[in-house]
């Protein structure tokens, strides 16, 4: 099988189990009181997608416990794209968690990883 060919793309999205909706944050005019307040809009919705985890340990020598930091990224169609400051909400295994983009993705020929972070709130 060559690598970034439709049968290869076929195989490593067959793994995605995940469903992820893509939101972004707009401005919209309030006609009662002449203000823009900010309203949710979906971009994207029901998109297969793949969440890994992974916990890095900090192993710097001192007298503390080890710092356990999580981190997640999100595999997803290299087509779909995700603007800064979206909130990205993933379904996978059963469970459904709302994460931002942290990062610049890294783009491949069949699929591109993002790097995510837990969703605190809007900016």
């Amino acid at each position: 099988m060559v690598v970034g060919s439709p049968a290869h793309k076929k195989a490593v999205q067959s793994l995605w189990v995940g469903k992820a909706t893509i939101t972004v944050l707009d401005g919209v005019l309030n006609p009662a009181n002449g203000r823009t307040e900010p309203q949710e809009r979906i971009l994207a919705a029901d998109i297969r997608c793949r969440i890994s985890h992974k916990s890095v340990v900090s192993t710097e020598p001192n007298e503390e416990a080890a710092q356990v930091a999580q981190s997640v990224v999100l595999y997803i169609d290299p087509s779909v794209d995700i603007p800064e400051g979206s909130k990205i909400t993933v379904t996978q295994n059963g469970m459904t968690c709302d994460y931002e983009r942290s990062g610049k993705p890294a783009v491949y020929s069949c699929h591109q990883e993002v790097p995510l972070e837990l969703f605190k709130e809007w900016a």
